[in-house]
């Protein structure tokens, strides 16, 4: 399992939260979102999922990965 800190722009509210841990969790990885330091946490299988498809399932939700 791989561990990985992205920084998302544009999250402000439950829903964006909902919306980004949904995303990542779909693709078989487990995401925590800090929505104050607008951080999320994933712990993945990099033999299951790469780190390009996560950061594609967060953008794809309308959020911008910095």
């Amino acid at each position: 399992m791989s561990n990985v800190t992205l920084n998302v722009q544009g999250m402000s509210c439950g829903h964006c939260v909902n919306s980004v841990e949904g995303a990542v969790n779909n693709l078989g990885a487990k995401a925590k979102v800090d929505l104050p330091t607008g951080s999320v946490s994933i712990e993945y299988d990099e033999d299951k999922v790469t780190l390009v498809a996560i950061r594609e399932a967060i953008e794809d939700q309308g959020y911008d990965v910095v």
